[in-house]
């Protein structure tokens, strides 16, 4: 089972297209969950925390590979400071910020 698939969807749309240049018809579904889905919800909890606490939509990195790079690196400091009981990622950030060793402590690199 796909992990969309296991999402409660509330809304489903049907629609038929036609190509003008091959004449060709296909049928499009479109599908929106209720946001009871636990994938969902994971999803939009991280994306809030990476939009508040990082400005990632105003983030000027927006060519090639560098936007999931920083995304990907984000992500590896939200579940860090998770993982070292952090349950407010700005205060772990603001924290962290002030020493230079303690982010290599909280990896265990020292």
């Amino acid at each position: 089972m796909w992990r969309w698939q296991a999402a409660r969807l509330s809304k489903e749309w049907h629609r038929r297209r036609h190509r003008r240049e091959g004449g060709a018809t296909y049928r499009l579904v479109r599908y929106a969950d209720d946001g009871s889905a636990p994938l969902a919800d994971s999803y939009n909890k991280i994306h809030h925390v990476r939009d508040t606490t990082y400005a990632e939509d105003a983030s000027r990195v927006r060519t090639g590979t560098a936007p999931r790079a920083m995304a990907s690196l984000r992500n590896l400091v939200i579940g860090a400071l998770r993982l070292a009981d952090h349950t407010n990622i700005a205060a772990g950030l603001r924290h962290h910020t002030r020493d230079a060793n303690r982010p290599l402590i909280t990896l265990g690199i020292t």
